[in-house]
C-alpha cells in the first residue's frame, strides 16, 4: 500500500546523497526544501559550507565501467542524470584509470546548480529532532556524523540496537579466491545455527610457526592515523586484531582463532594451533567475513598480512577492516525495500547512514530516494532498479540482500562499497579451443558479463 503525501518533499543534509536526491525529486517536478545546517552549526568534518563537500579522499575510485563495479556504478548514474557524476566530470583531474575531482570546484558546481533550481528552496537550519508532523515525505540525508539530537531522535523511533555510531568492521572476502584445497566447511562442535547446517562457517588451520609469524606481523604492521573526530573508543567484544595481539602472544588463540571443536578434514590427526573462520556475509554466498578481525591496519600492509592465512594467500577483499566513527543505521531490519522507515513510513534514508559506504554509493541511494520521494508527491509508480544493476544491487543489499536472521545483531550488518559479490551470478561459457579455462582469463570474462549484463539491464529500466 502506497503512502500518501504532500508535493513537498524535505531533504534533511546536503551532502552527496542529499544534494542528489533533491536533484533528481526538483527535476521530476516536485518542490523541495533543502535543509543544510552548515554554517549555522559546524560539523566535525567539514571545512566550508558549500554542498556535497568531500571530507576526506578526492577519488571516485576506478571508472572503467567494464571490469570494476565501482565504474560500473559510475556509468549508471551518469545515464540516469546524476548531478554528482555531471559535476565529477566537469572537474576530472588526472588520475589513471580512477575518477578525481578539484574538490572546490566540484562543490562549487553542485551549489550553484541546487541554490539555482527553480523547484528547490535551501534553508540554513539544523534538524534538532523528528521532522515536524506535517512533514509527510522527508529524506535523511545526514551522513556518518549524523547531529546528536537527531540521531538520538532516530533512535528513540528504531530502537536502541538499530543505529549504530561506530563501525567495527572485518575484512570481507570474495568466495572464488578462497582455497577450498586447505578451508573447509564446519560450525565449532557442528553445531547449527538458527539457519544453519552445522557446518556454516569456513575454516582457515595455523600451525605454531604460521601463527607465530602471523602475530609478528601484525605487531610490527603500521596503523592507519586518524583524525580526532574519526576515532572511536575500544569495546571488548570489538578489540581491533592487533591490540589483542599487543595484549599478549596467546590472546588471539583464546579469542576470534581459538582452535576448539574444529577437525580438519584433510589432516584430522593433527590439532591446528590457531583456526581463522569465515563467516557467509551475504545471502548470495558470495562474499565471507573474518570473524573478529576488525582492524586498524593500513589497508595495503593489512592486505598483505591476512594473505598470510593459509587458504586466503590469493584472497580477493570485498572491502578491508576498520574502526571508525560512522553512524549507520540497521537498514535490513529497519528500512523498506523503497528505503522508508518502518517505524516512520514517512521518513526515507539515504547515503552512508543507510549503511553503504563511499562517495558513489551514497549518491546512488541519494538518486534512488529522490526518486522515489518524488513518484510518491506525484502519484506516480515507480519501479526498482533491476538486481543485475550496480544501483540495484546495492539497493537491495541495505534492504533484504544481508542474510535475514532474527538474532542477528546489528554489528553483522556493516557499512560496504559496491563490488561484484553484490550481484546475482552471471553464467558464462568457456570459449571454444580454450581447454583449461580459469584464473585472470575467467575473471575478466564474468566481470564483463556482469557488467554488459548491467547497462542492458539499467537502460530497459531507464
Amino acid at each position: 500500500m502506497s503512502h500518501v503525501t504532500s508535493n513537498i518533499i524535505h531533504v534533511i543534509g546536503a551532502g552527496l546523497a542529499g544534494s542528489e536526491a533533491a536533484w533528481q525529486a526538483a527535476e521530476a517536478g516536485v518542490k523541495v526544501i533543502l535543509h543544510e545546517m552548515r554554517p549555522v552549526k559546524k560539523s566535525e568534518a567539514h571545512l566550508t559550507d558549500g554542498f556535497a563537500e568531500l571530507v576526506c579522499s578526492n577519488s571516485f575510485r576506478s571508472d572503467d565501467k567494464e571490469y570494476n563495479a565501482v565504474g560500473l556504478l559510475h556509468e549508471e548514474l551518469r545515464r540516469s542524470g546524476s548531478l554528482i557524476m555531471r559535476s565529477a566530470d566537469k572537474h576530472a583531474l588526472p588520475a589513471g584509470g580512477a575518477l578525481a575531482v578539484d574538490r572546490d570546484g566540484f562543490s562549487a558546481t553542485i551549489t550553484e546548480a541546487v541554490a539555482n533550481h527553480p523547484n528547490i528552496e535551501i534553508q540554513r537550519e539544523e534538524i534538532t529532532g523528528l521532522p515536524p508532523a506535517e512533514w509527510d515525505n522527508v529524506i535523511i540525508a545526514t551522513g556518518p556524523l549524523t547531529s546528536e539530537p537527531l540521531a538520538k531522535a532516530i533512535q528513540g523511533l528504531t530502537g536502541v540496537d538499530a543505529l549504530a555510531f561506530f563501525d567495527a568492521i572485518a575484512p570481507i572476502i570474495h568466495y572464488d579466491s578462497i582455497d577450498r584445497s586447505i578451508v573447509w566447511a564446519q560450525s565449532r562442535y557442528d553445531k547449527p545455527g538458527p539457519a544453519g547446517t552445522g557446518a556454516d562457517y569456513l575454516n582457515c588451520p595455523m600451525n605454531e610457526e604460521e601463527y607465530n609469524a602471523f602475530v609478528d606481523a601484525l605487531l610490527a604492521g603500521e596503523q592507519h592515523e586518524f583524525h580526532e573526530w574519526e576515532n572511536v573508543p575500544y569495546f571488548d567484544g570489538c578489540l581491533p586484531v592487533e591490540v589483542m595481539a599487543e595484549r599478549g602472544r596467546e590472546t588471539l588463540r583464546y579469542g576470534p582463532m581459538k582452535p576448539v571443536g574444529l577437525t580438519n578434514p584433510n589432516n584430522p590427526d593433527v590439532k591446528p594451533y590457531a583456526i581463522v573462520q569465515l563467516r557467509q556475509d551475504n545471502a548470495l554466498g558470495t562474499l565471507w567475513n573474518m570473524v573478529g578481525f576488525q582492524t586498524k591496519l593500513k589497508y595495503r600492509k593489512q592486505a598483505e598480512i591476512l594473505r598470510m592465512i593459509p587458504g586466503l594467500q590469493n584472497a580477493e577483499f570485498a572491502r578491508l577492516g576498520g574502526l571508525h566513527h560512522n553512524t549507520f543505521l540497521n537498514s535490513p531490519k529497519v528500512l523498506t525495500e523503497d528505503l522508508r522507515l518502518k517505524a516512520d513510513p514517512r521518513l526515507r534514508f539515504a547515503g552512508q547512514i543507510t549503511g553503504v559506504e563511499g562517495y558513489v554509493e551514497s549518491t546512488a541511494i541519494g538518486l534512488m530516494a529522490g526518486r522515489l520521494a518524488a513518484a510518491d508527491a506525484l502519484g506516480t509508480a515507480h519501479k526498482h532498479p533491476p538486481r543485475t544493476t550496480a544501483l540495484g544491487a546495492l539497493q537491495h543489499h541495505i534492504t533484504g540482500g544481508h542474510l535475514e536472521d532474527e538474532t542477528t545483531t546489528l554489528r553483522s550488518f556493516q557499512p560496504m562499497n559496491v563490488n561484484f559479490g553484490l550481484f546475482p551470478p552471471v553464467t558464462i561459457t568457456k570459449p571454444e579451443g580454450v581447454k583449461r579455462w580459469r584464473g585472470p582469463d575467467k575473471g575478466k570474462a564474468k566481470k564483463l558479463a556482469i557488467t554488459t549484463r548491467a547497462l542492458e539491464d539499467l537502460q530497459d529500466w531507464l
